[in-house]
């Protein structure tokens, strides 16, 4: 029987050579495991690595925004055209109704338009992509994207340099709220605080023209609505949104420099309009032979609004941006006062509802079926009517369009955008 010492140092050449051999199998053997473990243990690792930077960076991967070819769309859409006084401007909500025809009539006069639109589904979809593809076809860029999105915001900022933002994105609708508050605050709240954080650190700052609305006037019983009015008594959470921005958008114009100019609408209507207002559903369901809910106020009182032609909307739009001064800030520090300023935009002749159906009768050529209902509290107010003196001052503002008229050139739209046949109605 062999010794310890013989089986480690055994006593004759071969025994050693063979046991030698032996070894160098079981380190090779070992080694070659130890490789492989390491290997498993790294992709292993990669994968996980791999993984997590997937879930965490999921939006680069699905992202609609980003890479050279947009960026250079970007460019090109923001490019001021016109050689004199031209201006570059970051258009939200711009495949919406207002900032669709805001975005044609600056490109027309030469100046650089970049949209920004979600394109959400509070109403039809397909109605956005259409103008989406009008505003294309007139060499604008609509970017996919939320205006919460800091990151896209100052990406674009980056990019073109914007000296006016037109920011109309905002969920509209008064009686929607009740069913969808959240979708509120994310859009008119929050994200109006994400579009002004953005503006305040750029450099240089622009100037910023913004959707208002005639809401925040609320239980107001004072007529003609004046800017000086009060606005502390909002009968809808749409309007209270409004009112919110008003007194968000003084502070950053107080402490930030910025420029800013709020415009109340007025009942906005005409072609490319939105689905979910009165007159675009009322035409909706007489065409189709479907009753229409007329509501009343309180002791059998017509409601009136002061309808505002699309036209003369974007007029005023304008005329805001190219008198709204600049901002004084710089990387978020103020250097001086700026404009602040807040304007209504309507028609200055409030028609009543019942007259407003009868217009499209006529236009329409059928007879609708009318279901009067006593005003529901949803938010809505009894009339509106605007006084438009400030903007007249101040940039010339003068609608030129009655509520006959529009409605006449909306119809024809509405005919012939949905594929009616004109000669049989």
């Amino acid at each position: 029987m062999p010794s310890l010492e013989e089986e480690l140092f055994p006593s004759t050449p071969g025994k050693f050579k063979d046991r030698n051999r032996h070894f160098h199998r079981c380190f090779a053997s070992t080694s070659t495991m130890f490789l492989w473990a390491l290997f498993l243990i790294a992709l292993t690792a990669s994968y996980l690595c791999f993984q997590s930077f997937m879930d965490s960076g999921n939006r680069y991967f699905t992202a609609t925004w980003g890479g050279h070819h947009w960026e250079k769309n970007v460019i090109n859409s923001a490019q001021i055209r016109r050689s004199h006084g031209g201006m570059s401007v970051l258009v939200t909500g711009a495949a919406g109704f207002v900032g669709s025809h805001v975005s044609l009539a600056l490109k027309k006069r030469g100046d650089g338009v970049v949209g920004i639109d979600n394109f959400n589904n509070y109403y039809d979809p397909s109605l956005k992509k259409a103008r989406k593809n009008l505003l294309n076809q007139n060499s604008i860029f609509i970017v996919d994207g939320d205006i919460n999105d800091s990151k896209l915001l100052v990406k674009l900022f980056d990019i073109a340099r914007f000296t006016h933002v037109m920011h109309l994105a905002a969920q509209a609708g008064v009686r929607y709220a009740m069913e969808n508050p959240g979708s509120y605050i994310h859009s008119n709240i929050a994200g109006l605080v994400t579009l002004l954080e953005v503006c305040k650190n750029s450099n240089p700052q622009p100037a910023i023209v913004w959707a208002s609305s005639s809401s925040v006037y609320g239980l107001n019983e004072k007529v003609p609505f004046s800017e000086s009015d009060r606005t502390d008594q909002p009968a809808s959470l749409y309007a209270a949104t409004k009112k919110a921005g008003e007194e968000i958008t003084h502070t950053y114009n107080h402490i930030y420099g910025l420029s800013i100019t709020g415009l109340r609408f007025f009942t906005v209507y005409g072609p490319w309009g939105r689905p979910d207002m009165a007159y675009f559903s009322f035409t909706r369901n007489i065409l189709q032979g479907k009753p229409i809910t007329v509501y009343r106020g309180k002791n059998r009182v017509d409601l009136a609004r002061d309808f505002t032609y699309i036209d003369d909307v974007v007029k005023g739009c304008i005329g805001s941006l190219d008198t709204s001064g600049k901002s004084t800030g710089s990387g978020g520090k103020k250097r001086g006062p700026a404009p602040y300023r807040i304007f209504n935009l309507g028609n200055t002749s409030p028609v009543t509802v019942p007259m407003m159906v009868a217009m499209l009768e006529k236009h329409l050529k059928v007879k609708a079926k009318k279901n009067f209902v006593v005003m529901p509290g949803n938010g809505d107010v009894p009339f509106t009517h605007a006084n438009i003196s400030s903007a007249r001052k101040e940039f010339g503002y003068k609608p030129t369009t009655d509520l006959q008229t529009g409605l006449k050139k909306f119809v024809k739209w509405y005919l012939s955008y949905y594929g009616y046949d004109q000669g049989k109605l």
